[in-house]
């Protein structure tokens, strides 16, 4: 199942510098599905009876929910990446094991990483949202916007300022992980083995009942319900090994610019190009020290290697982020209406479409391309250099702040324009 993949990551101190936790993914779709940045106020929710139409299906509300920056398909609800106003990440990957994957509409993957969330102001609260959903609701559905069905099984990584979250599920059954300290990664295959701080309370009759586990060796949860031999797993060749190499090789020195570093490596397969390709990148800073805010950055473009990584930072009053938001086409979305996916319409947002230009003059004119190039990375410096101030100064400036991720994807667009014109 490599061709279809997604790759996270989490580094926690020591393995970092300046006491943060440093979160990165990349989220690897199809070539031409579009992914758009897009932020949520916080609510309130008076109505005890309100229902909340996910991607398939509808749920139960919740009284409040808080404010989250999405990075997410334009097609569906939930998202493959994201953060919310109290420093908490999630990213997702597909899995596949013995249990059988549901065809069936339920929620997705990406519903869970947007409901956790909304619904929590921690890791581990995040973790108990989403293993509360999966026992209600169940995950299934197609996860790409096509009539082919493509269905998964679900991996996150959930971190905050405090410490991290491996959660692995298979159908309705699950275990984690609590990672307080050093690097971890997740990849398209099971990777809990026998470290297991929390689970589903059947999963090991389950097992036992499949006849998967003896209930007499030491329970490994990858083993168990994969084909995984997990004294190799870190080994092996593929995507997962070659992130645990990589986050290893920096250990001790890991910034938020070693993570996109990471995530813009190409022999490693983890930026990744073809059918699949790495559609949107994010790397979020997390300091423990809780009067310093959490900063999230979010590509919003394809390949990381050729995309700028733009900075959000939650304030109130955000301003709203219309040049990576797609169009909306309500009721008559093919993916709302039955049967689904019966067209496709075009997604994309402003950034998508002139940075699809730039890519064009990358790949044709070798001059323009390294001046394009050049100029994309002098703005990225640039704003490194300001958040850098902004964490050791301790000095946020709000009314520039509320502006600060449109500001820069305005910047970026100037830069393609300037480039693509004849």
């Amino acid at each position: 199942m490599e061709p279809c993949s997604c790759d996270t990551f989490v580094a926690l101190p020591p393995a970092t510098v300046d006491n943060r936790i440093i979160f990165g993914k990349n989220s690897d779709r199809l070539c031409d599905e579009v992914q758009e940045i897009v932020y949520f106020p916080a609510a309130v929710h008076d109505n005890p009876r309100e229902h909340l139409q996910c991607t398939y299906i509808e749920i139960d509300q919740v009284p409040e929910t808080y404010a989250v920056v999405l990075s997410r398909p334009a097609w569906l609800w939930g998202a493959e990446m994201g953060a919310n106003e109290h420093g908490v990440c999630i990213g997702n990957e597909a899995v596949w094991g013995r249990e059988e994957v549901c065809d069936e509409e339920a929620l997705l993957g990406m519903d869970l990483v947007r409901l956790g969330l909304e619904r929590a102001d921690t890791a581990e609260k995040a973790l108990n949202v989403i293993v509360d959903l999966l026992e209600k609701y169940g995950q299934g559905g197609n996860c790409s916007e096509g009539r082919m069905v493509f269905s998964y099984h679900n991996s996150f990584l959930i971190a905050d300022r405090n410490e991290a979250w491996i959660l692995e599920t298979a159908g309705k059954y699950w275990a984690a992980e609590k990672v307080q300290e050093g690097v971890r990664n997740i990849s398209n295959q099971l990777s809990i083995t026998t470290k297991i701080d929390r689970e589903h309370p059947d999963m090991r009759n389950y097992a036992k009942q499949k006849g998967w586990w003896d209930g007499k060796k030491e329970f490994d949860f990858a083993a168990t319900y994969s084909y995984l031999d997990t004294a190799k797993m870190k080994i092996s060749p593929g995507r997962y090994c070659e992130g645990y190499r990589l986050l290893n090789k920096h250990k001790g020195n890991i910034t938020f610019e070693t993570m996109m570093e990471i995530l813009r490596d190409k022999p490693s397969g983890i930026n990744m190009e073809g059918e699949f390709l790495t559609t949107a990148s994010m790397v979020s800073i997390l300091p423990q020290d809780s009067s310093l805010p959490c900063i999230h950055f979010f590509t919003g473009t394809p390949d990381p290697e050729r995309s700028v990584f733009k900075p959000f930072i939650f304030v109130p009053n955000i301003s709203q982020l219309l040049d990576t938001s797609s169009p909306t086409f309500g009721l008559e979305d093919p993916v709302k209406k039955k049967p689904r996916f019966q067209h496709k319409p075009d997604r994309r947002h402003p950034l998508y479409q002139k940075h699809q230009q730039a890519l064009e003059v990358i790949d044709k004119k070798e001059e323009k391309a390294k001046t394009l190039l050049d100029n994309m990375r002098k703005l990225e410096k640039e704003l490194f250099k300001e958040i850098e101030s902004i964490l050791q100064n301790k000095h946020l400036d709000g009314d520039k702040i509320v502006n600060l991720f449109p500001q820069c994807v305005k910047d970026e667009i100037r830069i393609y324009k300037s480039n693509i014109s004849p």
